[in-house]
């Protein structure tokens, strides 16, 4: 399966996104492989920085990193994929400004609905920053489902018990981008959050 042929935006009908920066995976997978998916916030102001671009991406060294700061063996992206993990973006365009508007969200979130859906066997799905949160919460209220995470502060609501469609959520602080680095204590508690959501993998397996 690949990501990108099922998954695409074709009106892009948000005005505070840059449109030119849109992507979304375009990997050859087998959704089957896949236990967790791992969702952040939005694209990158840069091309370069996304992902699956390549090892000096900054997406994919902030990823790289907070998976060795939660105890893996990893040292490349493809390292991350290996542990059953799919990562992606809530909004699939770049940012034009610090925020993204509810509205965007909303929109996007069809598409990350979509995107979901390729992986029946995921048991796992990481919630990586506000936006990745609105996100999912718009796909449940779309659906006449209840609210996936409550209002409220990260730091309260992480190690509650939240569910969407099958899959144990973790919501967490966002890992891909700049601030990764800076912020000490988030880096802990995303590397907390990380740890824990594998443990739940792997306990599933060991049953």
């Amino acid at each position: 399966m690949r990501t990108s042929a099922t998954v695409a935006c074709v009106d892009f009908p948000c005005g505070d996104v840059v449109h030119d920066l849109y992507v979304v995976p375009d990997l050859e997978l087998d959704p089957e492989l896949i236990d967790l998916v791992m969702v952040s916030e939005a694209a990158p102001s840069s091309p370069r920085d996304w992902f699956y671009a390549g090892s000096d991406a900054l997406f994919a060294q902030t990823t790289v990193q907070a998976f060795r700061d939660a105890g893996e063996d990893v040292s490349t992206l493809s390292d991350v994929l290996d542990l059953g993990v799919y990562l992606t973006t809530a909004v699939k365009c770049g940012k034009t400004g610090y925020g993204i508007s509810t509205q965007t969200v909303k929109r996007c979130s069809g598409l990350l609905e979509v995107e979901l859906g390729l992986f029946p066997s995921a048991s796992v799905l990481l919630l990586m920053g506000d936006v990745a949160i609105k996100a999912v919460n718009a796909i449940a209220r779309r659906n006449g489902e209840p609210r996936v995470i409550p209002s409220g502060p990260t730091y309260k609501l992480r190690g509650g018990e939240y569910s969407f469609r099958g899959m144990k959520v973790f919501p967490s602080y966002l890992q891909a981008g700049p601030a990764f680095f800076i912020e000490k204590r988030k880096r802990e508690m995303i590397a907390e959050d990380i740890a824990a959501a594998l443990a739940y993998v792997r306990a599933r397996y060991s049953r």
